[in-house]
């Protein structure tokens, strides 16, 4: 009898490539800036290496006070506002899972109500005023600091964890605080990255909060100061002989590069379970 014929599969070959398409497309744009941003000689055609290497354009962006100042306002705003919206999302998504809080359904339908109507940016903008955020990088810090649909998110992560072992520390006497902190943050690693990696992007990423809330030059954010460098051609003056093209697209890697080098610190949490160690019921 002959040897049976392996019946080739579709489906894989198909899925493979559709998937390289995706990353050539993804991957192209970023070279082609990366190259820019390292080319002296400002070109638009791609190319896959510089044609006359040079770092000046990020030496520019490195010394120009100009541009300096709001990289340093987008790191401050940044961290305070994931540290915010992690403080915000983890309690409120813990006091959402107490089933036997009273009026616990009411609060949820009001959180949740905030996700679909709003007041709308004409009175937002004047309780931020009578607050006296305007002008205030403090208010990149709040904006994002108070996030309902990464509130949910938690909320709902929470409720995946065994009830078990919430039951067991109750009966050791653990206190409801003592379980979020001993219980319920150890197991929350992975959404914690999560959705801490959300709250860093949308606060890294601002510009229309920057845009509406703030005129004050030295309360601006780095992603706004970038919009002018390119779209206004507000380029710093400096002795360095490079292209525009160059320094623009330096700095739009360095808008990028921070979370280049954070994302794969936490890239392993998105691939854990919730419950690696844990009992199961």
């Amino acid at each position: 009898m002959g040897r049976k014929r392996k019946k080739i599969k579709i489906f894989p070959i198909v899925n493979y490539a559709l998937f390289i398409l995706i990353a050539l497309m993804i991957m192209v744009p970023i070279w082609k800036v990366i190259v820019d941003s390292l080319d002296a000689v400002g070109v638009y055609q791609f190319r896959f290496w510089p044609n006359k290497p040079t770092l000046k354009g990020y030496e520019v962006i490195l010394t120009t006070k100009a541009l300096f100042r709001p990289f340093v306002n987008s790191i401050i705003s940044t961290v305070l506002g994931t540290l915010l919206g992690l403080i915000l999302s983890t309690l409120g998504g813990y006091v959402l899972i107490q089933f036997d809080m009273p009026g616990r359904n009411f609060f949820s339908y009001m959180i949740l109500f905030t996700m679909i109507f709003s007041g709308g940016m004409i009175p937002e903008y004047l309780v931020m005023k009578q607050l006296g955020l305007v002008n205030n990088l403090m208010v990149v810090v709040l904006k994002h600091g108070m996030n309902v649909y990464n509130l949910v998110l938690m909320r709902n992560f929470f409720e995946g964890i065994p009830q078990g072992l919430f039951e067991a520390a109750r009966i050791d006497g653990c206190s409801p605080m003592g379980i979020f902190f001993k219980i319920v943050l150890p197991l929350s690693k992975a959404a914690l990255a999560s959705i801490g990696l959300m709250f860093a992007v949308g606060a890294w990423n601002d510009y229309t909060t920057v845009k509406i809330y703030i005129t004050d030059p030295d309360q601006t954010n780095f992603q706004y100061k970038l919009r002018n460098l390119i779209m206004d051609g507000d380029t710093p003056n400096t002795q360095y002989a490079i292209a525009q093209n160059t320094l623009f697209n330096a700095a739009v890697m360095s808008a990028i590069i921070p979370f280049m080098i954070v994302y794969p610190f936490l890239q392993k949490y998105f691939v854990k379970g919730v419950n690696i160690g844990a009992v199961k019921e």
